[in-house]
Parts: C-alpha cells; structure tokens; sequence
C-alpha cells in the first residue's frame, strides 16, 4: 500500500530500534515515535478529530508537528499545515475553507487567540509543546500520558491525506489536495533522486507548513533520522549541523547564501552533511560554486516543484553541478533539472498540444504525487487539470537530453527568499486602500531574497500617499513577507489596447532602476 501508514509499518518492523527524532529536548526510536503518534491520535479523536475531520497546525518547526502529522495518518484525519506568518485574516480564511474543527498552536502563536478573527477558537484550540502549568486550552503532554494508543484507520492510496495552502489567482489562498499515493510517490522517487538511507540525519531547516518539507518522506521512508530547526538563523543552522551530524536538508537558496556570508561560517563542522538540496528559486552560478567551496564535503542539488505535486517534478543532480564549475560551463546551473523517475512531463501550447523540442510552452505533468485537485475550487481544477495532465503555469523548455529549463511564470508569481507570494493577493489588499486607484505588483531582483516586491501605484485624484503609509495598511491584511517595501508612485501604467497593464513594460522599467 502506498500510505505513510503503511511506510511507517514497514519502517517500524526493519528500524524500529533506530532513531527517529534527534533533539535537543527529546530522542526517540522509531519504535518509541510509532508509540507516541498512536497515542496522539486517540487524543486527537478524543477532542472530535476523528477520520476524514480537518485540524489546523500552526508551529514552529518541532519532532511533535511530525507527531501531529503522523497522528492524522494514523487516526484518518486530515492535518492542515498553515502559513504562521500570514496575518490573522488569511488564517481564518483557511480554517473555514478547509472546514477544521481543532486548530493546534505552538507556545509562540497563542497569542492569534487574542486577535478578532481566532478568538473564537479558543475552545477549539490545543496547545503545542512541553507541559506549560496552568492553561486554558488542552495540553498535548498532558493528554498523550493520559490517552490510549487509537485504532489504525487504513485508508486507500487515493483517500485525502494532507491539504496545503497556496496562494490563488483570486486573492485567496487555495486547498491543495495531496491523498497518500501522491505523498508516497513523491517520498519514493526523491529517495532514489537523494540517495536516502537509514544512516541519514535530515534536518528539517525549511518551514514544515510548506511543501518544500515533503521531502522528508524520501528519508522517512528508508528509517533515517530526523532534526528540527524551529525558525531558520544562518548560525543556529550551522551549530546543528555540527551537533547532530546532519547529513541531509534541504534549503532556499536565500538561506544557503545567508549561511555562507554570516560570520560564524567555519567555525562549525559541516563534513558530515553528504547532500544539501537548493529549491523554491533558482541559485546564481557564482553562489552555487561558493556553496560547493564552502560545504566542501557536501553534494549540492536542486529541485523544482509545487505544492501541487507533492512537491518535487525535476532533479538537477551533483554531477551537472559539479562539471559546470569545473569546466565554466554553467547554462545547465539555469536549468531546473530532469524528470524524476515516473513522471511524464510535456511542454505545451495553449490548446494542450505538445510543442517541437526546444521551443517554450507550458509545463505539464502526469504522475503519481500530482494532486488530486484543489478543495472547493471545481473551476480551477477544470483549468489546472485536464485529461489527467497537470498544467503547472510555469513557461519551460525541454533540451535534447530531456533537461527543462523554466523561462517564466504565467502566475504572476513571485519567490522571494523561497515563499510564493502571488501578485493578485497583494493587488487586492493595496486596492482596498480608498488612496489607490490603480496599482501592480512585479517581482525586481534582490541579492538578498531572489526577488523581492515592488509596488506600481497610481494614487486617486488630487490624493497623496507616502511609502509607509502604504506598509502600514497592508499590516493587518497580508502576512509581513508579502508587504512591498519598495514602491513607486505614477501617474498612469503602461497598457495594451484593450486596457490591461503590461506587467512586462513595469518589469522592463524598474527591474534594474531602483535605488
């Protein structure tokens, strides 16, 4: 059976005396994990989180949001990972659409009860964390020492297992459904892509609401260990490297930049790492080949991919890293990679067709981890998914030997310091202010972040508007990551005859002119 479930079974009976969790505040076995999320998920059903019912997480990086994760696997919920950096809105947002009757918080977000938007969920809520005294919401020591281990539930391969948000085309944020076969899969074929083996130690360095840490599967499923990092520092990355052995992760090329360029960089031990992943947006050639001075020990990757596929599509390996630095060659550091093993994957025209070899069109994919489609969204998943194919969005090109190089994004979307952050959300929230009276969003260059926003914003007539005064209304309405914090203000936009804004010119205008 393709189910995490299933792989866990299968984990326990080969390692269950292994390690599972690494950490600085507990270790377990994989024997003693097994145990742990049994009993979690009778508590779970004893809050009214029972088989096929959805529940929100918001946490920091920790071995019990895995817990959590496995607990709705075994008891047949659903877990809901959410965005902590989205503001209170949003989060609601996601609550009633995917219909959650439980929402978990870590100890640094219960403070989302005192907004407007979560208070009501106070009676709805469970605490995240070590035992904490005196709380008014159940405690998750608390109720594991207390609870009974629940009965399995086994679900088919094509049952819903995970619903991750993205960002949509409406300005709201959309259900990805991923069921355990698309899970499974997608764990299946990076295990081959990485190389996985139960000697492992993964560090989960990027954020566990986003799909990027699915990769974990990969090393989940061949009994390796696992390590958490609860919000990324350039330095605390590295002190855990060191201090658990890491072997494996996977990073934002933001975050490897910031590594490298932080001051305690070689101070610490990194030669255990044998492989480090970049994804979520490309990596400059020069800064790959500082990464692979820098980790010297370590085989430096890439993966591209989307929340819809579980996440991983293509597979750029160490060797097309390596030879392009050792012979100058670095077009292929531009490429996204290769298909990863049981995908199909063509390049089409807007009426589906397969187009000659070389030429751009649309990313589309067929296979095992792509998405069972999107929740309450029947529209878009006529769109994104036709005739079993996938239609990514994304504008690529496929060489002679199969590598896809992406040329641009048909979305409208923007990766800044690895977060997806679609234009349309930030449009409407800068619409909303009575001052604006036409406005666009494009992504410019950013050493720092990849990209980084910018704001095009024509003001109504005889109004003024200031650069913080527009910061300042987009607080309480998007999270802080999506806030352009550069801008400009116009008189009119560029348009085409038929009135729409050519994004396109505002790319050409500003994208190497700002201050």
């Amino acid at each position: 059976m393709m189910t995490p479930l299933s792989a866990l079974d299968r984990v326990v009976q080969l390692h269950g005396n292994r390690p599972a969790i690494i950490d600085q505040e507990q270790n377990f076995t994989w024997s003693q994990h097994i145990n742990r999320i049994s009993r979690i998920a009778g508590f779970l059903i004893s809050l009214g989180v029972g088989p096929g019912d959805r529940f929100g997480i918001i946490c920091e990086n920790s071995f019990r949001y895995t817990e959590l994760l496995h607990a709705g696997y075994w008891g047949g919920a659903i877990p809901v990972p959410i965005n902590h950096r989205l503001a209170p809105p949003e989060i609601l947002h996601i609550l009633e659409d995917a219909e959650c009757v439980l929402l978990a918080l870590g100890k640094e977000f219960l403070s989302l009860l005192d907004s407007e938007e979560i208070s009501p969920w106070h009676n709805r809520c469970l605490y995240i964390g070590p035992n904490e005294g005196a709380l008014q919401q159940p405690q998750y020591e608390k109720l594991l020492s207390t609870t009974r281990a629940a009965v399995k539930h086994h679900a088919d391969e094509d049952d819903l297992a995970l619903l991750l948000y993205t960002g949509g085309t409406t300005g709201r944020s959309k259900g990805v459904q991923l069921s355990h076969r698309n899970i499974v899969a997608n764990g299946m074929q990076m295990a081959i892509a990485m190389k996985a083996d139960k000697t492992d130690v993964y560090l989960h360095a990027a954020p566990m609401f986003h799909a990027a840490d699915l990769l974990c599967t990969a090393f989940t499923l061949t009994g390796a260990a696992h390590s958490y990092l609860p919000a990324f520092s350039p330095s605390k990355t590295l002190e855990l490297i060191q201090q658990y052995g890491i072997t494996v992760t996977m990073m934002a090329p933001t975050m490897i930049i910031m590594c490298l360029t932080d001051s305690s960089f070689g101070n610490y031990d990194t030669s255990n790492m044998r492989m480090m992943l970049y994804g979520s947006s490309p990596m400059a050639a020069e800064w790959v080949q500082k990464s692979i001075e820098g980790f010297q020990d370590t085989e430096i990757v890439q993966g591209y991919g989307l929340t819809e596929t579980s996440p991983i599509l293509t597979f750029l390996d160490w060797e097309d890293h390596k030879g392009a630095v050792e012979t100058g060659k670095i077009e292929i550091l531009r490429a996204a990679g290769r298909p990863v093993v049981g995908l199909d994957m063509r390049i089409t025209d807007d009426n589906g067709d397969e187009v000659p070899l070389g030429e751009a069109g649309e990313v589309t994919v067929k296979g095992p981890q792509v998405s069972i489609g999107y929740l309450n969204r029947p529209d878009e998943n006529a769109i994104s998914f036709r005739n079993g194919w996938f239609h990514t969005g994304d504008v690529g090109r496929m060489d002679e030997e199969g590598i896809l190089y992406l040329l641009d994004r048909k979305k409208d979307m923007i990766v800044s310091g690895g977060e997806n952050i679609y234009t349309s959300e930030v449009e409407a929230a800068l619409y909303q202010h009575p001052d604006v009276q036409e406005c666009a969003v494009i992504g410019v260059p950013d050493e720092k972040f990849g990209e980084a926003l910018f704001a095009v914003i024509v003001t109504s007539p005889g109004s003024i508007l200031t650069q913080t005064e527009v910061i300042n209304h987009c607080r309480d309405r998007i999270g802080g990551f999506k806030i352009p914090r550069q801008m400009d203000f116009v008189k009119e936009m560029p348009k085409s005859a038929m009135g729409k804004i050519l994004k396109n010119e505002l790319r050409r205008i500003y994208g190497s002119n700002i201050d």
